[in-house]
């Protein structure tokens, strides 16, 4: 009986390995975490910027047309992925593209 009592003891060695290997996958969990954290911002950022360049490009191709969507867009890092005339008489839709993220805007003259 003694030698299974003595057997289920920790050998003095191994004495706080518990508390290393806690620390290193609190430590890995923690960066997975900062990383997940930092791409949804950046997609959250990426969006922000395509739809204030969409509503740019949507407003100026109303007196400018398409050549004017096409260079705000540029100005606002972005690309005119379309520009289309309504679907009312004096409305415009644009769609655009900030690296991954898209945005359409659409801006009318009507009053």
């Amino acid at each position: 009986m003694t030698r299974a009592v003595s057997a289920a003891r920790a050998r003095p060695g191994d004495r706080g390995q518990a508390a290393i290997m806690l620390l290193v996958i609190t430590a890995a969990l923690a960066v997975v975490l900062a990383v997940a954290v930092a791409d949804f911002g950046h997609h959250l950022i990426e969006r922000g910027r395509a739809q204030h360049a969409a509503d740019a490009a949507a407003l100026a191709s109303l007196d400018g047309g398409r050549a004017a969507a096409d260079l705000l867009a540029r100005r606002n890092g972005a690309t005119l992925v379309s520009w289309t005339r309504g679907p009312g008489p004096d409305e415009v839709t644009v769609v655009v593209r900030v690296g991954a993220s898209t945005a359409r805007a659409r801006a009318t003259d009507a009053p």
